[in-house]
């Protein structure tokens, strides 16, 4: 039987936590997504572009988590490098999207919408990745 009780539990055991990490992720990946396209729309190489704006979107990702999300359950040097490992592979699968996605002639011309596809897919491991990272766990 569903109850105001188990929708409540499920909203804030589930639904909360995510909202929040999208909430301050957003500051990330607006900066992230506006370094992109300028870099790229200046003739910047879209790979290399992507390299650039995800690295300083981590960093300042990671500082607002830190800050506003996750629980610190290790040492902040621990927690950064592990992050950082998390986010380096994260950005070696963002940008292996990012060249995939540019094979195909349309997303090659739209390059806001194939950044846009890159970041939601990315968005999961993210999430996953700096639970573990911050907190030690990767319960939901």
């Amino acid at each position: 039987m569903i109850t105001v009780d188990s929708i409540s539990g499920f909203i804030h055991k589930y639904l909360l936590p995510k909202i929040k990490f999208a909430s301050t992720s957003l500051v990330a990946t607006l900066v992230d997504y506006t370094i992109y396209l300028g870099l790229v729309y200046t003739g910047f190489n879209k790979v290399y572009s992507n390299i650039i704006s995800a690295s300083i979107g981590f960093l300042i990702n990671f500082f607002l988590q830190k800050k506003f999300i996750f629980t610190l359950k290790r040492k902040v040097h621990s927690t950064f490098l592990m992050s950082m490992s998390f986010s380096a592979a994260g950005i070696g699968i963002s940008t292996l999207l990012i060249y995939l996605f540019n094979k195909n002639p349309f997303l090659d011309h739209h390059q806001y919408l194939t950044k846009l596809l890159a970041m939601g897919i990315m968005f999961f491991y993210n999430f996953y990745t700096k639970r573990i990272a911050f907190e030690k766990t990767l319960k939901a």
